[in-house]
C-alpha cells in the first residue's frame, strides 16, 4: 500500500509507529517532487546553462571543460541545484507540516505568518545575488591581474560558485524571520538586540565573509543588506515580535 500523509492536529496522540509512517509517507513525498523537478530541470537544462550565464561577460560565453564527462555531469550538477531550489518550497511545506502539530494554536499564529515571509525573502536573496552580487564579484575577479594572466573559465567551476551564491543568499535573507521568532518567542528583547548591535555587526561581517564570493568586493556588496535587514528584523520585532507577558507565547500572565 502507498503511504498517505493525512494532517494530524495538536490533540492526536500518535504511537511511534504512525509518527515513523508519517514521516516516511513526507520523505516518499520530497524524493517524488526532488525527482520531477530534476527531471524538469534536465530537460530545461540549456535555458538554466544560459541564465547562469547571465552575469559574464560577453567574451566568456562559451565555458571550458575537461575530460569526456565534465560536460554531462556540470550539466547534471546544475540541474540538481535548479531541482532543488525549484522544489524547496514543497521541501519545506513537508518538513512544517510534520512538525507544526507540535505546536498549539496559540504558537502557530507566531510561526505560520513567518513560514508564509519564508519564499518571499528567499526570492529576494536569489535576485540580489544574480543581479547585484554576481556580476560585481565576476567583473573583480575576472579583471583582477587580467593583464598577468591568461583568463579562461571552467564551466564546472562557475556554475558552482553561482549556484552556492545564490543559496547562500536565499537563505541568508532569512534573517528577519529568525529574529522576529525569537523575539516572539521571548528568546530575545528587542532591547538586547539594540544592545547588542556592535557584536551582531561582526557576526554579519564573519557570515558575509563565509559566503562563496571570495573577493572583497562581493563581501560588501552582501554584507549592506544584511546590514540592513538587521535594522529592519529589530523595527519588525518592535511591532510584531513582543510576547505577551507571562512567558509562553499566547499564555497569560500568572499576575492578571
Amino acid at each position: 500500500m502507498s503511504p498517505r500523509v493525512k494532517p494530524v492536529s495538536h490533540e492526536d496522540r500518535l504511537t511511534l509507529v504512525e509518527h515513523l509512517d508519517e514521516l516516511r509517507a513526507r520523505l516518499v513525498v520530497c524524493i517524488v517532487v526532488l525527482g520531477v523537478a530534476l527531471a524538469l530541470c534536465f530537460w530545461q537544462n540549456h535555458l538554466l546553462l544560459e541564465i547562469a550565464q547571465g552575469p559574464l561577460p560577453s567574451n566568456h560565453d562559451r565555458l571550458i571543460t575537461f575530460g569526456v564527462t565534465e560536460p554531462f555531469t556540470t550539466t547534471l550538477t546544475v540541474s540538481a541545484y535548479g531541482a532543488i531550489v525549484l522544489a524547496l518550497p514543497v521541501v519545506l511545506w513537508q518538513l512544517y507540516a510534520y512538525v507544526l502539530p507540535a505546536f498549539s494554536e496559540a504558537e502557530k499564529r507566531v510561526i505560520l505568518p513567518i513560514l508564509l515571509l519564508f519564499p518571499l525573502l528567499f526570492v529576494a536573496g536569489l535576485a540580489l545575488a544574480y543581479f547585484v552580487v554576481m556580476p560585481a564579484a565576476v567583473h573583480f575577479l575576472l579583471s583582477f591581474n587580467d593583464d598577468q594572466f591568461n583568463v579562461q573559465v571552467r564551466a564546472r567551476d562557475y556554475y558552482s560558485f553561482f549556484s552556492m551564491t545564490e543559496i547562500a543568499c536565499g537563505l541568508v535573507f532569512q534573517l528577519p524571520l529568525a529574529i522576529i521568532a525569537a523575539t516572539r518567542l521571548g528568546i530575545v528583547s528587542v532591547e538586547q538586540l539594540r544592545g547588542n548591535r556592535r557584536y551582531a555587526y561582526l557576526v554579519i561581517a564573519i557570515v558575509a565573509a563565509a559566503l562563496p564570493g571570495v573577493d572583497p568586493v562581493s563581501m560588501l556588496i552582501e554584507m549592506v543588506p544584511l546590514l540592513v535587514l538587521y535594522e529592519l528584523s529589530i523595527v519588525l520585532a518592535r511591532v510584531l515580535g513582543r510576547p505577551r507577558r507571562g512567558g509562553a507565547v499566547g499564555e497569560p500572565s500568572p499576575q492578571e
